[in-house]
């Protein structure tokens, strides 16, 4: 017997389905969806035809193609299923009078259908494939992608063709989408130092990037003012630089983060940021800050951490080494950024050591030093890195392939150019810094940014990744993320998702306050964009 919203599907025919991907095809590359349409982000081709599809809850299933690579056994899948029901039939009443809907105006059926390697038991990548076809057509929907990640893309997507009538008849319109991102890293950074955010809160974070397209979570999850992230094997850290042994992420509650990001499709990004913002690090690791002096003694007070020791390195080593296998990702962030040379200039052990090296007195080249020495590290654990701009700014020596994140808003499309002119990779997001509010729309600022508006050639514009939302914690903890964070970030999930051409912001407003409303409805406490209300709210 088939369980609701995870039956197994009976296929329309191969031949069916590859003749309607033709067609589909052959259409404009381009078409504005349906005015009454609120996808969001916008999908590459959008064609919908006013014939009215209707889905009864209790005749409604997801299941998988008799010729899909993925089954019954993927559990992304069958999650997600199960996840995608609720969020369609769940979040409004719905009134049982309209049981008997005409076999011809049914959608009964959503059938998935994963053409090459699953990867159902893998975790994404910067080269996950998230591109999907979706043809709405009654009884049976389809849903085709190479990989689970697009399939999940494909399903948010469904479910926002989904909406209710006057009647509470869960309608849809006939439908054909070919969708696929426009960049591979589409992040949300978030700091859990400043303010310790709550495993649930990011959990709520990650749901929202969902549905959003989101597919990277920035994890920033330590910094001068705590280290919440509980090392086993420099357990001090934590026991000492934590703001108490409560505030702290233990080995579980990092599995459960990476694994609930794991099923939306979502890879985690961990920064451990050095050689300043590292306060919270002497607190519970003798020797790796820098003493500072004062007038030729100790002052008591600490800098960043001490380049110019062996146990330095010893210690990085081992740490980056753990943080390399807790995280899977292919990439750890190693920050690099706002590094304070004055307690380096006022030790007579620094000095001494950057004269042998015959640096003189060019702090920028001690720093260098130090982050050559941790991106040696790193990709010796065959890992790769992402540094702040600061490091590629200061002239350091960059491993082929590193990726430089550009955060100062100040000429950052010439910062850009000549980063990708030097053949680096970039993420953007000097003009996504949403922990900074202006009173009024300011997802419209965010929106109107093209990230490839700089002089470049075609090579170098390749070269862009993608981008990242930045909510910094200083003014931010659990009662404010998710506010602030939406559907402010919104703007940004569609800039860097939906095609270049898409920049009309009176339909992408008209949009937004309805995904927004959307986004309320599934748990999600997004600010309103304006004035106005959501239909639901009379009906909660």
């Amino acid at each position: 017997m088939e369980q609701r919203g995870l039956g197994r599907l009976r296929l329309p025919g191969l031949l069916a389905l590859l003749a309607a991907l033709a067609a589909l095809a052959a259409w404009s590359p381009r078409v504005s969806a349906s005015r009454d349409l609120s996808l969001w982000p916008l999908p590459v081709t959008v064609r919908t035809t006013p014939r009215l599809l209707y889905l009864s809850p209790g005749n409604f299933f997801f299941g998988h193609s008799p010729t899909s690579k993925a089954g019954p056994s993927c559990a992304v899948l069958q999650e997600a299923f199960r996840r995608y029901y609720a969020y369609i039939f769940g979040t409004y009443k719905w009134h049982r009078g309209y049981n008997k809907i005409p076999s011809e105006m049914e959608l009964q059926k959503l059938e998935v259908s994963v053409i090459m390697d699953p990867e159902c038991d893998s975790f994404p990548s910067i080269t996950s494939d998230e591109s999907y076809n979706l043809l709405v057509q009654g009884p049976v929907a389809t849903l085709t992608a190479n990989r689970v990640w697009g399939v999940l893309r494909g399903l948010e997507t469904f479910s926002q063709l989904i909406y209710q009538d006057s009647y509470g008849a869960f309608t849809a319109n006939e439908s054909n989408i070919v969708d696929s991102p426009r960049f591979p890293h589409r992040g949300i950074l978030i700091d859990t130092s400043r303010h310790f955010l709550p495993v649930k809160t990011i959990l709520k974070t990650l749901d929202a990037m969902a549905f959003n397209k989101f597919n990277v979570l920035h994890w920033h999850i330590v910094d001068d003012q705590s280290f919440p992230y509980q090392s086993i094997t420099f357990p001090e850290l934590s026991n000492k630089g934590s703001y108490s042994l409560s505030h702290v992420y233990t080995p579980n509650d990092v599995r459960t983060v990476i694994e609930y990001a794991r099923f939306r499709g979502i890879r985690v990004l961990p920064e451990f940021d050095s050689p300043g913002h590292t306060a919270s690090w002497g607190k519970g690791q003798k020797d790796i800050l820098t003493p500072c002096y004062h007038a030729s003694e100790p002052s008591g007070t600490f800098g960043p951490i001490n380049p110019i020791l062996n146990s330095t390195y010893s210690f990085l080593s081992k740490l980056f080494k753990e943080i390399s296998t807790v995280f899977p990702d292919e990439f750890i962030h190693l920050g690099g950024d706002e590094v304070d040379f004055n307690c380096w200039e006022s030790n007579p052990a620094v000095l001494n050591f950057m004269m042998n090296k015959g640096f003189d007195r060019n702090f920028k080249k001690l720093q260098s030093f130090y982050m050559q020495m941790v991106l040696d590290m790193i990709s010796a654990m065959k890992k790769r890195s992402i540094i702040w701009q600061e490091v590629y700014d200061d002239e350091g020596k960059l491993i082929p392939g590193t990726v430089v994140q550009v955060w100062k808003m100040d000429s950052f499309y010439n910062e850009l150019g000549n980063i990708t002119a030097a053949g680096f990779p970039v993420i953007i997001s000097a003009p996504w810094y949403l922990d900074t509010i202006h009173y009024g729309q300011d997802w419209r600022q965010y929106y109107s940014v093209e990230p490839l508006n700089f002089a470049g050639t075609p090579e170098q514009k390749q070269l862009v990744i993608g981008g990242e939302a930045c909510i910094w914690g200083e003014y931010v903890d659990a009662t404010n993320l998710t506010p602030r964070l939406w559907p402010r970030a919104s703007a940004v999930g569609e800039r860097l998702w939906s095609h270049q051409d898409v920049t009309d912001l009176e339909d992408a407003y008209r949009r937004l306050i309805r995904h927004r409303c959307r986004m309320v409805g599934r748990g999600i406490a997004a600010q309103p964009l304006f004035t106005g209300y959501c239909e639901h709210e009379g009906r909660m």
